[in-house]
């Protein structure tokens, strides 16, 4: 826990508010919310960084709560800025990356710092991503005695770290916490050696000729072989306003604010398993709980499916999008759904909408240099080379029909060997 955050109440932060003549920069957290678990760490770095020039501040949305409606909070983390008692330019909410923090920071200072001292750092395997692909890589790097760095934007983890329930990896007795999981596969790549440098921002990458090259903001990265396991991010709603009320009224993240619908009635927009699950985690506050989806057949398991459909809080409407959401001071209000078929919309009264939509992969970064797919992710097949020689990818961001933590692991130990076949070739 860093000394530069103050952790304050209501009061306090509006003493601060009133009396301060530094800008200040809110975080609402709560219990038991990955995105929030993600952002701490920003948060502290980003504190150490601007130290003296902005205010940090944390405070527990559910210990807050009458502050947070005041302001309309409704979904952790939420970030607000604030400057001489008024608040200023975009919150943001939900996961959220350094780079969007540090951006959103400079939109307040500028540019303020000096330019960070670069560092070298020579080996012989990068890894970009430490989520269970980059991590299970790593652990074959590291036991094949390949000088390995795993370079992370983020903290490790990926989206595997922020789910509460994996009940289908191999080896785990019944359902396990992905933190935990994640964990012990971050211990164990430290345990051969691997070195992990999370928390770095990605600013250039070099993935053709012999030596591939990343920048960070403190460190260039040279190497003779690269892993490619950068993954994917829930993809946001489409429907018009759901930018809007990001935050206000629709949510990605059940675990962290489906409590602030206690009684409500709520969409959950999706197909697959997670929108099933989290469909029926939130019968444990919600009234009701509306699934909306876009064709008749899920994604989701068969027994997720029945789960759902024998939950008497639970209606399922297939065929159907949400063409729209609409609120009013900071909360959502209504949804309108259109039917794909007959092109029939109608209006729900709803108090809140979770997001499932799918996910995107992460490699705007990589475009013009690694060949991509129609739809972003990069061509490899099961030996996850790809186009370019020593450069391969491993879990979410290659090319597949199944994602889970299991194919993730299994492709960072198949790019790990690839690459070690590759390096001992050079050598």
């Amino acid at each position: 826990m860093s000394e530069k955050i103050k952790y304050l109440n209501s009061d306090q932060f509006e003493k601060l508010l009133k009396t301060g003549d530094k800008p200040i920069i809110l975080d609402f957290f709560s219990d038991d919310c990955p995105p929030c678990e993600v952002l701490a760490p920003i948060f502290e770095k980003m504190a150490d960084k601007y130290e003296g020039q902005i205010e940090f501040v944390k405070m527990m949305r559910q210990d807050n709560r009458e502050l947070a409606l005041k302001l309309g909070v409704t979904g952790s983390p939420t970030v607000l800025f604030f400057n001489h008692s008024e608040e200023i330019g975009n919150r943001m909410s939900g996961f959220m990356t350094k780079p969007q923090v540090r951006i959103a920071i400079e939109e307040i200072l500028g540019d303020v710092l000096p330019p960070a001292k670069m560092s070298r750092v020579d080996c012989d395997l990068i890894i970009l991503g430490g989520g269970p692909a980059g991590l299970s890589a790593g652990i074959y790097a590291g036991r094949a005695k390949l000088k390995t760095v795993i370079v992370e934007e983020s903290i490790c983890g990926g989206q595997a770290g922020s789910t509460s329930h994996i009940a289908n990896y191999p080896g785990t007795m019944g359902p396990i916490n992905g933190k935990d999981l994640v964990n012990n596969m971050k211990e164990q790549a430290l345990s051969f050696g691997v070195r992990i440098d999370d928390l770095k921002e990605i600013f250039e990458v070099k993935l053709d000729g012999p030596e591939k090259y990343v920048r960070t903001e403190d460190v260039e990265y040279y190497s003779k072989a690269i892993i490619l396991a950068t993954g994917s991010r829930p993809r946001e709603t489409d429907a018009i306003g759901g930018k809007e009320l990001k935050g206000k009224g629709v949510h990605y993240c059940a675990t962290c604010d489906g409590a602030m619908y206690e009684g409500a009635d709520i969409l959950v927009i999706g197909g697959g398993s997670s929108a099933i699950e989290e469909a029926v985690f939130l019968t444990r506050f919600a009234e009701h709980v509306i699934i909306v989806h876009r064709r008749d057949e899920f994604r989701a398991a068969p027994i997720e499916i029945e789960e759902a459909r024998e939950n008497k809080k639970i209606t399922i409407l297939t065929n159907k999008v949400v063409k729209e959401v609409k609120g009013g001071d900071y909360v959502l209000k209504e949804a309108i759904l259109k039917d794909v078929k007959t092109g029939k919309e109608e209006v729900l009264a709803v108090s809140g909408a979770f997001v499932y939509v799918g996910n995107e992969p992460q490699t705007d970064r990589f475009k013009g240099q690694v060949k991509l797919d129609e739809t972003g992710y990069i061509s490899a097949l099961e030996d996850t080379k790809t186009n370019l020689t020593g450069v391969f990818a491993a879990g979410d961001v290659r090319t597949k029909s199944i994602r889970q933590v299991v194919t993730a692991t299994s492709d960072g130990a198949v790019a790990a060997i690839m690459a070690e076949k590759f390096i001992t070739a050079i050598k």
